[in-house]
Protein backbone atom coordinates (compact mmCIF):
# COMPACT_ATOMS: atom_id res chain seq x y z
CA UNK A 1 0.00 0.00 0.00
CA UNK A 2 1.32 3.64 -0.62
CA UNK A 3 2.18 5.61 2.09
CA UNK A 4 2.34 8.52 0.07
CA UNK A 5 -0.34 10.28 2.19
CA UNK A 6 -1.10 10.10 5.96
CA UNK A 7 -4.54 9.86 5.55
CA UNK A 8 -4.43 6.75 3.61
CA UNK A 9 -5.24 3.44 4.89
CA UNK A 10 -6.46 -0.06 3.75
CA UNK A 11 -8.95 -2.49 5.89
CA UNK A 12 -10.16 -5.98 4.70
CA UNK A 13 -8.94 -5.19 1.04
CA UNK A 14 -11.04 -1.83 0.56
CA UNK A 15 -9.07 1.82 0.68
CA UNK A 16 -9.83 4.67 3.50
CA UNK A 17 -9.20 7.87 2.83
CA UNK A 18 -9.64 10.39 5.91
CA UNK A 19 -11.11 7.42 7.64
CA UNK A 20 -13.91 6.95 5.11
CA UNK A 21 -14.29 3.96 3.41
CA UNK A 22 -13.67 5.34 -0.48
CA UNK A 23 -15.95 2.71 -2.16
CA UNK A 24 -18.67 4.19 0.30
CA UNK A 25 -18.55 7.63 -1.23
CA UNK A 26 -18.16 6.52 -4.68
CA UNK A 27 -21.98 4.64 -4.16
CA UNK A 28 -23.32 7.80 -2.32
CA UNK A 29 -22.04 10.88 -4.44
CA UNK A 30 -21.42 9.11 -7.90
CA UNK A 31 -17.97 9.61 -10.05
CA UNK A 32 -16.17 11.29 -10.96
CA UNK A 33 -15.41 12.58 -7.48
CA UNK A 34 -13.04 15.19 -5.91
CA UNK A 35 -12.88 14.05 -2.29
CA UNK A 36 -10.82 16.59 0.20
CA UNK A 37 -9.44 15.74 3.46
CA UNK A 38 -10.56 19.43 5.93
CA UNK A 39 -8.40 17.76 8.96
CA UNK A 40 -5.49 17.55 6.57
CA UNK A 41 -5.89 20.93 5.32
CA UNK A 42 -6.12 22.75 8.29
CA UNK A 43 -2.70 20.20 9.70
CA UNK A 44 -0.75 21.06 6.90
CA UNK A 45 -1.51 25.00 7.14
CA UNK A 46 -0.58 24.66 11.11
CA UNK A 47 3.07 23.05 10.08
CA UNK A 48 3.58 26.28 8.48
CA UNK A 49 1.86 28.51 10.83
CA UNK A 50 3.61 26.94 13.86
CA UNK A 51 7.33 27.11 11.69
CA UNK A 52 6.90 30.74 10.58
CA UNK A 53 6.26 31.98 14.27
CA UNK A 54 8.67 29.80 15.66
CA UNK A 55 11.80 30.91 13.31
CA UNK A 56 10.54 34.56 11.78
CA UNK A 57 8.56 35.79 14.85
CA UNK A 58 4.84 36.89 14.97
CA UNK A 59 5.26 39.54 12.10
CA UNK A 60 5.92 36.64 9.50
CA UNK A 61 2.22 35.49 7.67
CA UNK A 62 1.39 32.40 5.69
CA UNK A 63 -0.37 33.51 2.41
CA UNK A 64 -2.41 30.51 0.55
CA UNK A 65 -2.14 30.79 -2.97
CA UNK A 66 -5.50 30.60 -4.26
CA UNK A 67 -4.61 29.06 -7.90
CA UNK A 68 -3.36 25.68 -6.42
CA UNK A 69 -7.43 24.99 -5.43
CA UNK A 70 -9.64 27.99 -5.20
CA UNK A 71 -13.51 27.66 -4.26
CA UNK A 72 -15.62 29.67 -1.09
CA UNK A 73 -15.00 26.60 1.53
CA UNK A 74 -11.32 26.88 0.74
CA UNK A 75 -11.80 30.75 2.12
CA UNK A 76 -13.40 29.62 5.00
CA UNK A 77 -10.65 27.43 6.18
CA UNK A 78 -8.07 30.20 5.56
CA UNK A 79 -10.59 33.01 7.53
CA UNK A 80 -10.79 30.37 10.74
CA UNK A 81 -6.98 29.65 10.02
CA UNK A 82 -6.10 33.45 10.08
CA UNK A 83 -3.79 33.43 7.60
CA UNK A 84 -3.43 35.55 4.36
CA UNK A 85 -3.90 34.68 0.85
CA UNK A 86 -2.61 35.26 -2.96
CA UNK A 87 -4.53 36.24 -5.43
CA UNK A 88 -4.26 35.69 -9.39
CA UNK A 89 -7.45 36.60 -10.59
CA UNK A 90 -10.51 38.93 -9.86
CA UNK A 91 -12.19 35.60 -9.98
CA UNK A 92 -10.16 34.47 -6.86
CA UNK A 93 -10.93 37.76 -5.43
CA UNK A 94 -14.66 37.76 -6.23
CA UNK A 95 -14.67 34.05 -4.65
CA UNK A 96 -12.59 34.99 -1.21
CA UNK A 97 -14.92 38.14 -1.28
CA UNK A 98 -18.28 36.73 -1.00
CA UNK A 99 -17.27 34.35 1.82
CA UNK A 100 -16.74 37.61 3.71
CA UNK A 101 -13.12 37.16 3.84
CA UNK A 102 -10.33 39.95 4.77
CA UNK A 103 -9.12 41.41 1.92
CA UNK A 104 -6.86 43.23 3.98
CA UNK A 105 -5.04 40.32 4.14
CA UNK A 106 -5.07 39.56 0.44
CA UNK A 107 -2.09 39.72 -1.91
CA UNK A 108 -2.59 40.07 -5.76
CA UNK A 109 -0.88 38.48 -8.25
CA UNK A 110 -0.27 38.33 -11.64
CA UNK A 111 2.04 39.06 -14.29
CA UNK A 112 -0.39 41.47 -16.87
CA UNK A 113 -3.55 42.95 -14.65
CA UNK A 114 -5.95 44.09 -16.56
CA UNK A 115 -7.11 47.77 -15.92
CA UNK A 116 -10.46 45.71 -14.75
CA UNK A 117 -8.48 44.20 -12.37
CA UNK A 118 -6.49 46.91 -10.83
CA UNK A 119 -9.59 48.79 -9.78
CA UNK A 120 -11.59 45.85 -8.76
CA UNK A 121 -8.82 45.38 -6.58
CA UNK A 122 -8.43 48.80 -5.06
CA UNK A 123 -12.22 49.16 -5.05
CA UNK A 124 -12.46 45.76 -2.40
CA UNK A 125 -9.50 47.38 -0.54
CA UNK A 126 -6.96 44.66 -1.53
CA UNK A 127 -4.30 44.33 1.09
CA UNK A 128 -1.50 44.34 -1.47
CA UNK A 129 -0.83 43.93 -5.44
CA UNK A 130 2.17 42.32 -5.81
CA UNK A 131 2.90 44.52 -9.03
CA UNK A 132 4.97 42.70 -12.14
CA UNK A 133 6.15 45.60 -13.89
CA UNK A 134 5.74 49.76 -14.13
CA UNK A 135 3.02 49.51 -16.39
CA UNK A 136 1.21 48.16 -13.60
CA UNK A 137 2.14 50.18 -11.20
CA UNK A 138 1.51 53.49 -13.35
CA UNK A 139 -2.35 51.70 -13.34
CA UNK A 140 -2.67 51.12 -9.84
CA UNK A 141 -1.10 54.85 -9.15
CA UNK A 142 -3.75 56.79 -11.36
CA UNK A 143 -6.73 54.55 -10.01
CA UNK A 144 -5.59 55.36 -6.81
CA UNK A 145 -5.17 58.65 -7.31
CA UNK A 146 -8.84 59.21 -8.30
CA UNK A 147 -9.96 57.86 -5.13
CA UNK A 148 -7.30 59.33 -2.89
CA UNK A 149 -6.39 56.36 -2.03
CA UNK A 150 -2.68 55.11 -1.17
CA UNK A 151 -1.96 51.19 -2.01
CA UNK A 152 0.29 48.95 -0.72
CA UNK A 153 2.97 46.79 -3.24
CA UNK A 154 5.38 44.64 -3.53
CA UNK A 155 7.41 44.53 -6.55
CA UNK A 156 7.78 41.23 -8.15
CA UNK A 157 11.46 40.37 -9.15
CA UNK A 158 13.15 37.56 -10.91
CA UNK A 159 16.49 36.53 -9.34
CA UNK A 160 17.35 34.16 -11.98
CA UNK A 161 17.72 31.22 -10.21
CA UNK A 162 17.43 27.57 -11.81
CA UNK A 163 15.04 25.15 -9.40
CA UNK A 164 16.02 22.00 -11.32
CA UNK A 165 12.36 21.37 -11.62
CA UNK A 166 10.06 20.93 -14.66
CA UNK A 167 10.64 23.48 -17.33
CA UNK A 168 6.96 24.87 -17.18
CA UNK A 169 7.38 25.10 -13.25
CA UNK A 170 10.56 27.06 -13.06
CA UNK A 171 9.65 30.96 -12.52
CA UNK A 172 12.40 32.32 -11.79
CA UNK A 173 14.63 32.89 -14.49
CA UNK A 174 16.24 36.04 -16.12
CA UNK A 175 13.72 35.18 -18.91
CA UNK A 176 10.91 34.67 -17.47
CA UNK A 177 7.61 36.69 -17.98
CA UNK A 178 7.00 36.91 -14.55
CA UNK A 179 8.88 39.80 -12.15
CA UNK A 180 11.08 42.58 -13.23
CA UNK A 181 14.71 41.32 -13.60
CA UNK A 182 17.30 42.68 -11.02
CA UNK A 183 20.40 41.13 -13.21
CA UNK A 184 20.19 43.47 -15.96
CA UNK A 185 19.42 46.17 -13.68
CA UNK A 186 15.72 46.89 -14.88
CA UNK A 187 14.78 46.09 -11.31
CA UNK A 188 16.76 49.00 -9.64
CA UNK A 189 15.60 51.23 -11.94
CA UNK A 190 12.27 50.32 -10.93
CA UNK A 191 12.28 50.76 -7.60
CA UNK A 192 13.53 54.62 -7.92
CA UNK A 193 10.74 54.94 -10.34
CA UNK A 194 7.69 53.47 -7.57
CA UNK A 195 9.21 55.59 -5.03
CA UNK A 196 8.17 58.89 -6.43
CA UNK A 197 4.37 58.20 -6.68
CA UNK A 198 2.43 59.63 -4.44
CA UNK A 199 -0.55 57.09 -4.09
CA UNK A 200 2.18 54.24 -4.02
CA UNK A 201 3.34 52.79 -0.92
CA UNK A 202 6.45 50.35 -1.25
CA UNK A 203 6.25 47.71 1.30
CA UNK A 204 9.35 45.51 -0.03
CA UNK A 205 9.52 42.62 -2.48
CA UNK A 206 8.52 39.31 -4.10
CA UNK A 207 9.91 36.35 -5.89
CA UNK A 208 8.77 32.85 -6.84
CA UNK A 209 11.48 30.98 -8.53
CA UNK A 210 9.44 27.40 -9.16
CA UNK A 211 7.57 24.59 -7.73
CA UNK A 212 8.07 20.93 -6.76
CA UNK A 213 11.15 22.03 -5.04
CA UNK A 214 12.88 19.86 -2.76
CA UNK A 215 16.91 20.87 -3.27
CA UNK A 216 18.19 21.76 0.09
CA UNK A 217 19.86 25.17 -1.00
CA UNK A 218 16.87 26.79 -3.64
CA UNK A 219 15.77 29.61 -1.49
CA UNK A 220 19.16 30.39 0.51
CA UNK A 221 20.64 30.92 -3.20
CA UNK A 222 17.23 33.06 -4.17
CA UNK A 223 17.84 35.11 -0.59
CA UNK A 224 20.76 35.61 -1.26
CA UNK A 225 20.32 37.15 -4.34
CA UNK A 226 17.51 39.02 -3.21
CA UNK A 227 19.25 40.30 0.26
CA UNK A 228 21.66 41.67 -1.24
CA UNK A 229 19.31 43.75 -4.12
CA UNK A 230 17.36 44.85 -0.87
CA UNK A 231 21.16 46.10 0.59
CA UNK A 232 22.01 47.46 -2.65
CA UNK A 233 18.02 49.26 -2.55
CA UNK A 234 19.16 50.44 1.02
CA UNK A 235 22.22 52.30 -0.62
CA UNK A 236 20.82 54.34 -3.40
CA UNK A 237 17.76 55.07 -2.12
CA UNK A 238 17.80 54.81 1.45
CA UNK A 239 14.90 52.45 1.20
CA UNK A 240 14.05 49.74 3.74
CA UNK A 241 12.71 46.41 3.23
CA UNK A 242 9.91 45.95 5.04
CA UNK A 243 8.82 42.86 3.75
CA UNK A 244 9.72 39.69 1.73
CA UNK A 245 8.10 37.38 0.28
CA UNK A 246 9.53 34.21 -1.17
CA UNK A 247 6.34 32.79 -2.88
CA UNK A 248 5.70 29.19 -2.63
CA UNK A 249 7.02 26.05 -4.64
CA UNK A 250 7.50 23.30 -1.68
CA UNK A 251 7.49 19.83 -2.86
CA UNK A 252 4.97 17.47 -2.60
CA UNK A 253 5.47 13.84 -2.74
CA UNK A 254 3.22 11.89 -5.53
CA UNK A 255 4.61 9.06 -5.91
CA UNK A 256 7.09 6.59 -3.19
CA UNK A 257 10.02 7.85 -5.45
CA UNK A 258 9.71 11.40 -4.06
CA UNK A 259 11.89 12.86 -1.93
CA UNK A 260 10.21 13.60 2.12
CA UNK A 261 10.37 17.02 2.71
CA UNK A 262 10.47 18.39 6.36
CA UNK A 263 8.92 22.12 6.58
CA UNK A 264 9.54 22.60 10.33
CA UNK A 265 13.45 21.68 9.35
CA UNK A 266 13.18 23.92 6.27
CA UNK A 267 11.80 26.88 7.24
CA UNK A 268 14.62 27.02 10.20
CA UNK A 269 17.34 26.39 8.22
CA UNK A 270 16.22 29.12 5.81
CA UNK A 271 15.04 31.36 8.85
CA UNK A 272 18.59 30.65 10.42
CA UNK A 273 20.37 31.93 6.88
CA UNK A 274 18.31 34.86 6.37
CA UNK A 275 18.82 36.36 9.72
CA UNK A 276 22.56 35.93 9.09
CA UNK A 277 22.90 37.57 5.65
CA UNK A 278 20.97 40.52 6.99
CA UNK A 279 23.49 40.99 9.77
CA UNK A 280 26.28 40.76 7.01
CA UNK A 281 24.41 43.09 5.12
CA UNK A 282 23.81 45.39 7.88
CA UNK A 283 19.99 45.71 6.98
CA UNK A 284 17.03 45.18 8.69
CA UNK A 285 15.39 41.66 9.10
CA UNK A 286 11.90 42.03 6.89
CA UNK A 287 8.58 40.81 7.80
CA UNK A 288 8.73 37.64 5.91
CA UNK A 289 5.59 36.16 4.09
CA UNK A 290 5.43 32.61 1.92
CA UNK A 291 2.80 31.67 -0.36
CA UNK A 292 2.27 28.26 0.21
CA UNK A 293 -0.67 26.64 -2.36
CA UNK A 294 0.38 22.74 -3.63
CA UNK A 295 1.73 21.82 -0.04
CA UNK A 296 -1.48 22.87 1.76
CA UNK A 297 -4.07 21.12 -0.49
CA UNK A 298 -2.39 18.35 -2.78
CA UNK A 299 -2.15 15.51 -0.24
CA UNK A 300 -5.90 16.05 1.65
CA UNK A 301 -7.45 15.55 -2.24
CA UNK A 302 -7.78 12.16 -3.62
CA UNK A 303 -9.88 11.61 -7.22
CA UNK A 304 -12.17 8.59 -7.57
CA UNK A 305 -12.95 7.09 -10.67
CA UNK A 306 -15.35 4.14 -12.30
CA UNK A 307 -13.72 2.10 -14.59
CA UNK A 308 -15.21 1.35 -17.97
CA UNK A 309 -13.47 -0.86 -20.72
CA UNK A 310 -9.99 -2.77 -20.29
CA UNK A 311 -8.39 -2.96 -23.25
CA UNK A 312 -5.57 -5.54 -23.69
CA UNK A 313 -3.49 -5.65 -26.54
CA UNK A 314 -1.46 -8.46 -26.58
CA UNK A 315 2.45 -8.24 -27.36
CA UNK A 316 1.95 -4.32 -26.68
CA UNK A 317 -0.09 -2.57 -24.19
CA UNK A 318 -2.73 -2.20 -22.00
CA UNK A 319 -5.60 0.15 -20.79
CA UNK A 320 -7.96 0.92 -17.98
CA UNK A 321 -10.66 3.48 -19.14
CA UNK A 322 -12.11 5.91 -16.90
CA UNK A 323 -15.48 7.28 -16.39
CA UNK A 324 -12.90 10.90 -15.92
CA UNK A 325 -10.01 12.21 -17.48
CA UNK A 326 -7.86 15.15 -18.48
CA UNK A 327 -10.94 17.06 -18.11
CA UNK A 328 -10.69 16.92 -14.52
CA UNK A 329 -7.12 16.60 -14.20
CA UNK A 330 -4.36 17.69 -17.25
CA UNK A 331 -1.44 17.13 -15.35
CA UNK A 332 -0.19 14.63 -17.46
CA UNK A 333 -1.18 15.79 -20.60
CA UNK A 334 0.19 19.66 -19.83
CA UNK A 335 3.72 18.03 -18.53
CA UNK A 336 3.77 14.46 -17.37
CA UNK A 337 2.75 14.61 -14.11
CA UNK A 338 3.31 11.46 -11.71
CA UNK A 339 0.42 10.05 -9.42
CA UNK A 340 0.15 6.87 -7.28
CA UNK A 341 -3.18 4.88 -8.80
CA UNK A 342 -5.03 1.92 -6.42
CA UNK A 343 -7.92 0.03 -7.22
CA UNK A 344 -9.88 0.95 -4.07
CA UNK A 345 -12.06 -2.33 -3.88
CA UNK A 346 -8.68 -4.10 -4.43
CA UNK A 347 -6.30 -3.40 -2.57
CA UNK A 348 -4.98 -6.25 -1.00
CA UNK A 349 -4.60 -8.26 -4.29
CA UNK A 350 -0.89 -9.04 -6.39
CA UNK A 351 -0.18 -5.75 -8.49
CA UNK A 352 0.36 -8.01 -11.46
CA UNK A 353 -1.68 -6.24 -14.62
CA UNK A 354 0.75 -3.05 -16.12
CA UNK A 355 -1.87 -1.07 -17.95
CA UNK A 356 -2.12 2.85 -18.53
CA UNK A 357 -4.94 4.73 -16.91
CA UNK A 358 -6.64 6.65 -19.23
CA UNK A 359 -9.93 8.84 -19.65
CA UNK A 360 -12.91 8.77 -21.49
CA UNK A 361 -12.03 12.39 -23.42
CA UNK A 362 -11.77 12.32 -27.43
CA UNK A 363 -7.87 12.90 -27.50
CA UNK A 364 -4.77 10.29 -27.44
CA UNK A 365 -3.22 12.70 -24.87
CA UNK A 366 -6.20 11.85 -22.59
CA UNK A 367 -3.81 9.66 -19.96
CA UNK A 368 -3.93 10.03 -16.25
CA UNK A 369 -0.81 7.99 -15.39
CA UNK A 370 1.49 5.67 -17.77
CA UNK A 371 2.42 1.76 -16.75
CA UNK A 372 0.27 1.72 -13.67
CA UNK A 373 0.69 -1.87 -12.03
CA UNK A 374 -3.19 -2.89 -11.51
CA UNK A 375 -4.42 -6.34 -10.29
CA UNK A 376 -5.25 -8.33 -12.76
CA UNK A 377 -8.81 -8.81 -12.11
CA UNK A 378 -9.27 -5.26 -12.44
CA UNK A 379 -12.62 -4.78 -13.98
CA UNK A 380 -16.08 -2.55 -14.97
CA UNK A 381 -17.37 -1.21 -12.17
CA UNK A 382 -14.03 -1.16 -10.20
CA UNK A 383 -13.28 2.41 -7.79
CA UNK A 384 -10.04 3.69 -9.18
CA UNK A 385 -8.63 6.32 -6.68
CA UNK A 386 -5.46 8.56 -7.82
CA UNK A 387 -3.82 10.50 -4.65
CA UNK A 388 -2.51 13.91 -3.93
CA UNK A 389 -4.87 15.36 -6.13
CA UNK A 390 -5.75 18.29 -4.20
CA UNK A 391 -3.28 21.14 -5.99
CA UNK A 392 -4.30 22.14 -9.65
CA UNK A 393 -6.83 19.29 -10.36
CA UNK A 394 -10.37 21.07 -9.32
CA UNK A 395 -8.68 24.57 -10.37
CA UNK A 396 -7.96 23.06 -13.71
CA UNK A 397 -11.00 21.54 -14.79
CA UNK A 398 -12.80 22.01 -17.66
CA UNK A 399 -15.78 21.13 -19.65
CA UNK A 400 -13.90 19.34 -22.65
CA UNK A 401 -15.91 17.31 -24.74
CA UNK A 402 -18.72 18.91 -23.01
CA UNK A 403 -18.18 16.96 -19.59
CA UNK A 404 -19.49 17.97 -16.48
CA UNK A 405 -16.93 18.92 -13.72
CA UNK A 406 -17.29 16.61 -11.10
CA UNK A 407 -18.50 17.37 -7.29
CA UNK A 408 -16.00 18.40 -4.49
CA UNK A 409 -16.99 16.46 -0.69
CA UNK A 410 -15.33 17.77 1.94
CA UNK A 411 -14.51 15.15 4.80
CA UNK A 412 -13.74 16.19 8.36
CA UNK A 413 -14.18 14.11 11.34
CA UNK A 414 -16.81 11.95 10.75
CA UNK A 415 -19.15 14.23 8.19
CA UNK A 416 -19.13 14.01 4.38
CA UNK A 417 -20.38 17.05 3.24
CA UNK A 418 -20.50 18.71 -0.85
CA UNK A 419 -18.76 22.19 -1.02
CA UNK A 420 -18.84 21.80 -4.55
CA UNK A 421 -22.34 20.41 -6.61
CA UNK A 422 -21.27 18.47 -9.38
CA UNK A 423 -22.29 20.16 -12.84
CA UNK A 424 -25.30 18.87 -14.49
CA UNK A 425 -25.94 18.75 -18.51
CA UNK A 426 -28.35 22.61 -17.95
CA UNK A 427 -24.72 24.48 -16.24
CA UNK A 428 -23.10 23.47 -19.43
CA UNK A 429 -25.56 25.65 -21.52
CA UNK A 430 -26.60 28.27 -19.00
CA UNK A 431 -24.25 31.26 -20.82
CA UNK A 432 -25.14 29.67 -24.26
CA UNK A 433 -27.68 32.05 -26.44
Amino acid sequence: MSTICKNIKVIDNELYFNNFKVTDLAKKYGTPLYLMDENRIRENINIYKSALKNYFGDSAMMLYASKACSFKYIYKIMQEENVGIDLVSSGELYTAKKTGFDLSKAYFHSNNKTDFDISYGIENNVGYFVADNIEEVNVIERECAKLDKVQKILLRLTPGIDTHTYEADQTGKIDSKFGTAIETGQALSLVGDVLKLPHIKLMGFHCHVGSQVFEEDVYERTSEIMLGFFSKVKDVYGFDTLEYDIGGGLGVRYVESDSVLNIDKKLKELSDYIKSKCKELNIIVPAFRMEPGRSIVADAGMTIYTVGTIKKIPGYKNYVSIDGGMADNPRFALYGANYTCMVANKMNEPLDFKADLVGRCCESGDIIQKDVMFPSSVKRYDIVAVATTGAYNYSMASNYNRLPRPAVVMLKDDKDFIVVKAETFENLIQNDV
